[in-house]
């Protein structure tokens, strides 16, 4: 018997609590119940065809069901469905951990040359702090203070949150939080157009200040994707690692959403040519398919936990989870970077923004479209509230022309795979041109 949309959705409103979700207007809403996917398209439980402009939440490189990562993970499940990687290991974490470390970024700053596995965004910047926090304590004297950008996202665990400037996402936390010291972002519009200057004079002002108790300052790289899209310069980064440095900090690059590609190089640090001490990357490492993340640190904090003889402390970093490292989810990522390098997927996205700002020019002249923010495929169409959920009422009328976009407030986000083909592209910004037109003008 074939069971409606109408009935899913009834016994998921019955029985599910869903994430960044308000349940008591979600019915209403008209939710979609996706039944299948295939490349850049959902399929849904009434065979409506959605092209995942956002890639499934950020996270979808190559698209959906490829042929190599389902061959590559059904291979895994022959040999190996999990070990756990608590002092022992397995060859797809060995050889995943070899191929990250022969991408990660060069340039100014340390060489990454080891991986500590965690589940997803939040777990890798979780692992993250914490490292930043031991080394501090196991090189010199515990510094307790963490330096972060307003506006920041970083994820939803307590210590990421903690680092975050959202308010909308973290305000009703913040009484359970880490210490921080918010800094101004240079995204930031609001600042006017010397926001570069104001924002990198205000971190060296802090580093002045807290400098001497500052354990690590964290960023997103080029682009706060949760704050509405707001880019920024590299000379930012290229400061905030020279004043990491003089004050004896580490410097955490959040690559989360910002790394494999998405914005036209395989991270974002290579927009500055900068190297941080600790980089957290997560969603699209295996290609949108398995929870993993992951943190690369440089030699100089790893050998900061190897116990010596007359080492105080047993030095060891107590910290991971029952499936860190799963095989399943390292095939896949060894995979998906194996696809990416062999078909020049780097060079597919840098195209593919380009291709899309030039089709967006057009969209940002309209009316009711305040500003167009991207890098790479990293794209923020801001529109004019001109009723109550603007940005989810654009969203909902793309939805109705076969693309499935989402909004952040008012600030309607594309994101599409990074393989996106012409016509596709070609459908994006018309349904997101069509959908402005009958919202906002």
């Amino acid at each position: 018997m074939t069971v409606s949309s109408a009935d899913w959705i009834a016994r998921d409103n019955a029985a599910v609590w869903h994430p960044f979700t308000q349940h008591a207007t979600w019915i209403g809403d008209d939710p979609t119940v996706v039944e299948r996917a295939e490349g850049p398209w959902l399929i849904d439980t009434d065979g409506r065809r959605h092209l995942d402009g956002v890639s499934s939440l950020w996270t979808t490189t190559l698209g959906h069901c490829h042929p190599d990562i389902n061959a590559a993970i059904a291979a895994q499940l022959e040999t190996l469905d999990h070990s756990t990687f608590l002092g022992t290991t397995h060859i797809p974490g060995i050889e995943l951990s070899e191929a990250l470390i022969a991408l990660a970024p060069k340039g100014t700053g340390p060489d990454l040359t080891k991986v500590f596995y965690a589940g997803d965004g939040s777990s890798a910047v979780e692992a993250a702090l914490k490292i930043a926090y031991q080394y501090s304590s196991q090189t010199g004297r515990a510094r307790p203070t963490f330096v972060r950008l307003e506006h920041a996202y970083h994820g939803d665990t307590l210590g990421a949150v903690a680092v975050g400037g959202h308010d909308l996402f973290h305000a009703t936390y913040r009484p359970l939080l880490l210490q921080t010291v918010g800094v101004p972002s240079p995204g930031d519009r609001s600042l006017g157009p010397d926001r570069l200057r104001i924002a990198i004079d205000a971190l060296e002002a802090t580093m002045r200040e807290h400098g001497d108790q500052t354990c690590a300052i964290i960023v997103e790289p080029m682009m706060q994707g949760a704050a509405g899209m707001f880019d920024y310069d590299a000379e930012y980064l290229r400061a905030a690692r020279r004043l990491a440095d003089k004050y004896g900090a580490l410097l955490i690059f959040d690559e989360v959403a910002t790394g494999f590609g998405r914005t036209g190089k395989m991270w974002a640090a290579e927009h500055a040519g900068v190297v941080p001490d600790l980089l957290t990357c997560g969603k699209g490492i295996t290609g949108g398919y398995l929870p993993l993340s992951a943190v690369l640190a440089a030699e100089h904090v790893y050998e900061a936990f190897l116990a010596r003889p007359g080492d105080s402390g047993p030095r060891t970093f107590f910290h991971g989870h029952t499936y860190t490292a799963n095989p399943l989810c390292c095939a896949a990522a060894l995979a998906n970077l194996r696809v990416m390098g062999e078909q020049d997927v780097i060079g597919q996205a840098r195209r593919l923004g380009e291709r899309l700002a030039k089709l967006l020019e057009p969209v940002g002249a309209m009316p009711g479209v305040t500003e167009i923010r991207r890098l790479g495929t990293m794209i923020g169409v801001e529109v004019a509230p001109s009723r109550d959920r603007t940005g989810f009422a654009v969203c909902q009328a793309a939805r109705e022309r076969g693309v499935w976009l989402r909004p952040l407030g008012d600030t309607v986000i594309l994101m599409p795979p990074l393989t996106l083909a012409e016509p596709e592209t070609d459908l994006l910004v018309n349904a997101l041109a069509e959908a402005v037109a009958e919202v906002c003008e």
